[in-house]
């Protein structure tokens, strides 16, 4: 094989196919020669898309042996990338040996470029994803509350009566051995006023129809429920006499 017939004729091939991006290096002693690669999406100079550029250097016996691969200009690669790509390539080296492979090789890291910029815009995706559905179940458990079970309305009961005053109120009669009847502890248990003031004051305004107590003052409404004496098995209505 004339091996440098084959190089410059392959040379000649490359400078027409990538018209404009061929680049020459140099020729001595044997030709090296850039051409960049980039992904469909690629962007200059922004976060968008994969760019390098193959620098590829022939060998003396190139294409029996395999040729010097080379990347640079490398934008938007993370660390590892440029090993990968060169060890894929280096894998189609030696699928090919014997035969002028340069097209191919340009080809296969122009897909490598392709296949991988599609896997980080995925990555990329299920992060946001991943964040949207974190900040989503966060935002669902500030409105989730406590689940109400007997301890926990038993200790919110506690807390409610302790902030009321009740339960001071409550150990005080039981030291005294008193125990009040609900329309006394209404009556001098002013708390239970005041947060029903509370109550309305936060509420909408309740509309009273003062008609419905106009003949109030008229009722002969006895307190006989309130004397001690009173014993409702001694009570007699005028119907019965």
């Amino acid at each position: 094989m004339d091996y440098q017939e084959e190089q410059k004729n392959e040379i000649e091939a490359l400078e027409s196919i990538y018209y404009g991006d061929f680049e020459i290096i140099s020729t001595k002693p044997y030709h090296k020669f850039s051409i960049p690669i980039k992904t469909e999406e690629y962007e200059p100079y922004m976060a968008n898309g994969l760019s390098c550029d193959l620098v590829i250097s022939y060998t003396p016996k190139y294409p029996e042996e395999a040729p010097i691969i080379e990347i640079d200009n490398c934008e938007n690669f993370d660390d590892e990338y440029e090993q990968l790509l060169l060890n894929y390539l280096n894998e189609q080296i030696q699928e090919n040996l014997g035969m002028v492979m340069v097209f191919t090789l340009v080809s296969s890291a122009q897909e490598w470029l392709n296949v991988k910029w599609e896997e980080i815009k995925k990555e990329k995706e299920e992060q946001i994803a991943r964040r949207l559905k974190e900040e989503e179940e966060a935002e669902m458990k500030r409105f989730e509350g406590t689940r109400v079970t007997v301890e926990t309305f038993m200790k919110w009961k506690r807390l409610f009566e302790d902030e009321l005053g009740i339960t001071k109120k409550k150990e005080l009669l039981e030291k005294e051995g008193k125990k009040l009847t609900g329309r006394e502890l209404f009556i001098q248990d002013n708390t239970l006023n005041e947060s029903d003031l509370k109550f309305l004051d936060e509420g909408d305004a309740v509309k009273v129809d003062e008609s419905l107590f106009q003949d109030l003052d008229d009722l002969d409404i006895d307190d006989d429920e309130d004397d001690e004496d009173f014993d409702p098995n001694n009570y007699h209505s005028d119907s019965s006499d």
